[in-house]
């Protein structure tokens, strides 16, 4: 079938959701993607930061393959091996005891959510459940994800909301301050904010968070599903920072590509969950967690991975940097953190992302005026080149075209 006419069937049988590209992606290869007519694209986007090791990676395609021919899937009436391998090594390598797994960001801040409010409730009565978020934070699209989601755009159409949450201004801890009560139970934030825009914190400002929770007998809960595995240079971006949370929600790259989240706890917060207070039906099922364990055990292999995302990170920022100081009148400013990359603009990003489709190249556009770069892990300074070489073109010939 032509492309043409697949996307005209898209458009008749799929809700309309999604402002899609008019590409059909049939193909991909470590940071090459292929569609229907044959054009190869470099994938910046890397589906919103899941493929974090290219796609199809070769030790995660085998690893479907094999437990493919295995077992697909079985009840969480019963122990899965290759979730409790995954489970181990998330624990192995990160400040948790417990986890939890499920099929999405979004779930994850749900069970995240759920096991605060129990937790404060069970200890310190039935009026301890309010949790503090940020404005500009983005934590999925369930009602209690989107009333966490410090976005009004998110929320519109679906009032009334769920009771319990406050805002406060991102990296700012007086707001914090101010707004805790005798009702608050825990503090949920991101690293770094991905769909507010790739806001940065400064340096001192999770410390500082912290230092408050722990004064407070406050949980502090971390909203990873966009930062973690890999993406910021470390395993976790929290690491950066040199904290660690009560409770931390992953997933996006977790899987490598299929549909993994995850939950992840000390066992003082996870001693408030017991059977029948949380579920899920498909939750870490055997071939999930397979392809989720190939990623981790890629990710952690020698290091090599996460220094490169580091290196990749510091060379991709200081071009875009440097693109912002050539073009100061369409650029406001140039930040990120590892592979998670924003380029702030005063003109019309759609037009920059449509152009960039053109030329092959896939980049998205977040928090209305920001040019989003979460590209996979494994991105080479050749590519990068060929992005900015593109970009500064465009934005030369921006009025012109």
């Amino acid at each position: 079938m032509e492309m043409r006419s697949l996307i005209e069937e898209s458009s008749k049988y799929l809700l309309n959701t999604y402002n899609r590209q008019p590409v059909v992606l049939i193909k991909g290869r470590g940071t090459r993607v292929y569609s229907l007519d044959g054009k190869e694209y470099i994938d910046f986007v890397g589906g919103v930061a899941v493929n974090v090791l290219g796609h199809c990676h070769r030790k995660v395609v085998v690893a479907i393959q094999k437990q493919a021919q295995r077992l697909i899937h079985v009840s969480n009436l019963y122990h899965i091996e290759p979730q409790i391998k995954l489970a181990k090594q998330l624990v192995k390598h990160s400040f948790a005891d417990k986890v939890f797994f499920c099929n999405s960001g979004a779930e994850a801040n749900e069970a995240a959510i759920k096991l605060a409010r129990k937790y404060s409730k069970e200890r310190f009565g039935d009026d301890r459940y309010e949790i503090i978020t940020a404005f500009g934070s983005f934590h999925g699209r369930t009602i209690a994800t989107i009333t966490a989601t410090g976005q009004e755009k998110f929320q519109k159409g679906f009032e009334p909301l769920l009771q319990g949450f406050r805002y406060v201004p991102f990296n700012n801890v007086d707001a914090i301050q101010e707004a805790i009560t005798h009702r608050t139970c825990a503090i949920l934030l991101e690293p770094v904010q991905g769909e507010g825009g790739v806001n940065i914190p400064s340096d001192d400002y999770f410390k500082k968070v912290r230092d408050m929770c722990d004064k407070n007998d406050i949980l502090l809960i971390l909203d990873e599903v966009q930062t973690g595995m890999g993406r910021t240079g470390r395993l976790f971006a929290h690491e950066h920072f040199g904290i660690t949370p009560d409770i931390m929600t992953i997933a996006k790259g977790l899987g490598g590509g299929v549909p993994i989240g995850a939950m992840l706890c000390t066992n003082k917060v996870a001693s408030a969950f017991s059977p029948g207070n949380h579920a899920s039906t498909f939750g870490g099922n055997p071939l999930v967690c397979a392809s989720a364990l190939a990623t981790l055990e890629t990710i952690l292999e020698d290091g090599y991975l996460l220094e490169h995302c580091k290196n990749m990170g510091m060379y991709f920022l200081n071009q875009l940097k440097e693109l912002a100081e050539d073009f100061p009148v369409y650029i406001t400013e140039a930040r990120g953190l590892g592979l998670l990359l924003g380029l702030q603009m005063s003109v019309d990003c759609n037009k920059i992302v449509s152009n960039c489709l053109k030329r092959g190249l896939l980049i998205n556009s977040t928090a209305g005026n920001v040019l989003r770069f979460a590209p996979p892990l494994i991105i080479e300074e050749p590519d990068i080149d060929i992005l900015i070489e593109n970009l500064r073109d465009i934005l030369e010939n921006y009025y012109d075209e």
